[in-house]
């Protein structure tokens, strides 16, 4: 079949379709509002969900909780599994978005996080809370592949940096959000103690109910619907985001399509294909997502990890108030992708991916100096880690935003799912082997040496974009990289 590549059956034929340049060239209007809310607004919930629970490992472990299980399993194992379900989660559901469409996959991913948060709060034993903290991991991994695949596939490459950082940044609004619910759930003046941490994921499971009806909304993917032969359909999506734009703009503000593109219809793309595109054919790129992933990981586990340890047996903070100093530290951890978002549109990828990285490791590395040397409080030194984060945040965000537009659309979702992995297994296995006997050990000297590491590796990277980092600001992804499926019109 040949075409336009908006009309016809769907059997599969060499298409020509200028669908990608028709929504990368659309002014901004409320169609794309409805992505970024009913597909970004989860991350906050993510955030909140994630601190709450570390919040109240605590509670849990006190006699009258209604659960019998230990601070430790709470922070030790119930994170090991969360952690390994993401992982799991996100490897198995990027190979389903790439086959059977993005809005197939974070429907059900929504689904199912939501599903084992409801059952969570309902836990009556270890088991039964291991289990489903590993279902939640699992549900919450598959949203990052699913999700991210699907908002730069629907976002005009204008705002596509800045909006992609913004929505991984908003993780770190539910974190704060989370640090400060748990200091309401926890209080038993208001709650009794086998209720207030139960309340704490019933919540999480009515905002994300909420989500999920705005969500029921947001299209498909044109981009894999032109592929996968749904030409119709692709017309139908695009032509609604069109009518939307020159309704908010006017219709004479709509600028021509850049081009069209000939592409040759495909049910899918095999695993080995997939493979050998990421690691052979875009192997500077793999390198790049690797170190990317990998820094921020360690960096952020050399902060985090023993963030309440830290500030309890050096500053000897009070642990019912260590919720405070955390929501201070994600508010600038937030604010870093919201304020620096547009410059990685404008200045370029290469320069802020890379400035973000070795600023923060820079400001970690000093950081590390003036603990070791006992010059901080601990509100000095979380504001020099908030300072830590801001740029931190905005860098690791665009790790997000890295491998989501670097890689062919064919492997988009995969690719994701990949190096997510890898840096959350990093970060939440490794790290923490690392990271516990060094911020746990009292000794501040080692406890300096987890913030060096950390920061040595978030520099490494830095280094690396340096290098390797692709100019993709404000180009369409079908530039950046070919799609598998393009062919020449001549061929």
């Amino acid at each position: 079949m040949t075409g336009d590549g908006t009309g016809g059956s769907p059997a599969k034929g060499i298409v020509t379709t200028a669908v990608p340049a028709r929504l990368d060239r659309l002014p901004w209007s409320r169609w794309h509002w409805m992505i970024v809310i009913g597909l970004g607004t989860v991350w906050i919930l993510d955030g909140m969900e994630v601190t709450a629970v570390g919040s109240i490992a605590s509670r849990l472990s006190e006699s009258g909780s209604g659960l019998p299980i230990t601070a430790a399993q709470v922070t030790g194992l119930a994170a090991a599994l969360y952690v390994a379900g993401a992982c799991t989660g996100a490897l198995f559901f990027g190979w389903l978005t790439d086959k059977f469409g993005r809005k197939n996959l974070f429907m059900v991913t929504l689904g199912v996080y939501l599903t084992a948060t409801a059952l969570t709060g309902l836990s009556f034993s270890s088991w039964w809370f291991f289990a489903f903290r590993f279902l939640t991991g699992f549900g919450i991994g598959g949203e990052y592949a699913a999700i991210n695949s699907a908002i730069d596939e629907l976002i005009p490459s204008k705002y596509r940096g800045r909006v992609d950082l913004i929505i991984n940044g908003s993780y770190w609004f539910g974190a704060a959000a989370g640090a400060l619910l748990s200091i309401l759930m926890l209080d038993t003046d208001i709650f009794p103690k086998d209720l207030g941490w139960r309340l704490t994921f019933a919540l999480g499971v009515v905002l994300g109910l909420a989500v999920l009806l705005v969500r029921r909304n947001v299209p498909e993917s044109p981009r894999w619907l032109i592929i996968h032969g749904r030409g119709d359909e692709a017309e139908a999506v695009v032509r609604d985001a069109e009518e939307q734009a020159a309704a908010r703009h006017g219709a004479d503000r709509l600028p021509e399509p850049a081009g069209e593109m000939t592409i040759h219809q495909r049910k899918s793309i095999g695993f080995v294909v997939v493979a050998r595109t990421v690691f052979a054919d875009y192997r500077r790129r793999a390198v790049l997502g690797l170190s990317l992933f990998i820094g921020q990981a360690f960096l952020y586990n050399a902060i985090t990890f023993g963030f309440a340890v830290i500030l309890t047996t050096f500053f000897e903070v009070p642990s019912g108030s260590v919720g405070y100093y955390f929501a201070v530290m994600a508010a600038g951890n937030f604010l870093g992708p919201l304020l620096l978002g547009s410059l990685f549109d404008t200045v370029g990828r290469r320069i802020m991916i890379s400035g973000t990285y070795l600023l923060s490791g820079v400001l970690l590395f000093g950081t590390a100096w003036l603990f070791d040397g006992g010059h901080l409080s601990a509100s000095t030194l979380t504001a020099c880690w908030s300072v830590v984060l801001f740029f931190a945040s905005a860098g690791a965000s665009s790790a997000y935003l890295t491998v989501s537009e670097v890689f062919p659309m064919e492997t988009r979702a995969m690719a994701i799912a990949f190096f997510y992995a890898v840096g959350t297994a990093a970060g939440g296995i490794s790290g923490p082997l690392i990271f516990s006997e060094l911020t746990e050990s009292g000794v501040v000297g080692e406890t300096a040496l987890a913030f060096q590491i950390g920061a040595g590796l978030m520099c490494a990277a830095g280094l690396v974009a340096a290098f390797l980092a692709v100019p993709a600001e404000q180009r369409s992804l079908e530039d950046i990289a070919t799609p598998l499926s393009a062919r020449d019109p001549g061929r």
